[in-house]
């Protein structure tokens, strides 16, 4: 049995078939994690929630930003983005069941010394605080009324980590966090806006892993999010978005032993 940890899907569902061959993927024997964002930009954000739905718990994905947009035009508290491209779902028959098993995935997963998030971890936070944190806010949007969480998510929020927030504003730290986060100041701050490779970050602005306090010593975060930084394995950090949906790879790595495996992007339409 092995475990795969593959980047952002965002619909990508040729590809991601495609590499589920090259890594001879077992259904019955082996196990996939997923860095979030199944879903947009990308042409069949449908069909990979199908599929990822009917694997059950061989596989285990975490939210990403576009899976959160997702849920929030469905719910009526975000307004469609020209670029958006999940009306498949929204317009599907099991709309409901995908929409609601999608809202019922974690922000934060963790087995042993590895943990999986879409975007990254506050320098601030202990393994402890962000395990706790992403259980809170997992359990408001499972809850029968998300809308509350959904639309502080959309007002101005803070960009400073504190024990003492409020509840809208620790939520908005917490998501801006797990699903967002790329770079972040000596404080903890988070650089808000800035997308780009981590050598045009702003000044006083440093990649989120740069500044993992020792209490993670030994523990490595697997995540996504960030194409333009690539695909970067290094202790402490395995980033796997490789802009698939932009014309890259889609990325696979083996748990076990660390062997890379790279998909290109199949015939995919896309939205730019």
């Amino acid at each position: 049995m092995s475990t795969y940890a593959i980047g952002d899907i965002q619909g990508c569902h040729r590809t991601l078939l495609r590499l589920l061959k090259r890594i001879r993927f077992d259904a019955d024997a082996d196990r996939l994690w997923l860095t979030g964002d199944l879903v947009n930009r990308g042409p069949r954000s449908l069909e990979v929630l199908r599929w990822v739905r009917e694997q059950g718990d061989r596989v285990v994905t975490v939210l990403g930003n576009h899976d959160l947009h997702l849920i929030a035009r469905a719910l009526g508290t975000r307004a469609p983005k020209s670029r958006d491209t999940v009306d498949d779902v929204l317009e599907a028959p099991d709309r409901e069941e995908l929409l609601r098993w999608l809202q019922r995935r974690p922000f934060f997963h963790r087995e042993d010394d590895r943990v999986l998030v879409h975007a990254g971890l506050l320098p601030p936070w202990t393994l402890e605080q962000a395990e706790q944190l992403a259980r809170e806010i997992e359990t408001v949007l499972a809850s029968p009324k998300p809308e509350r969480l959904l639309r502080a998510l959309v007002a101005e929020r803070p960009r400073a980590w504190r024990a003492d927030l409020g509840v809208e504003d620790r939520w908005r730290v917490t998501v801006q966090s797990f699903t967002r986060l790329r770079t972040c100041r000596d404080d903890g701050r988070v650089c808000d806006g800035f997308s780009g490779p981590p050598e045009r970050a702003p000044e006083g602005c440093h990649p989120w892993f740069e500044l993992r306090d020792d209490q993670l010593a030994g523990v490595t975060v697997v995540c996504g999010h960030w194409a333009t930084l690539g695909l970067r394995i290094e202790p402490g950090v395995m980033a796997l978005d490789t802009g698939c949906v932009w014309g890259g790879e889609l990325t696979a790595v083996r748990l076990e032993d660390g062997e890379i495996f790279q998909e290109a992007l199949a015939d995919e339409v896309m939205s730019r």
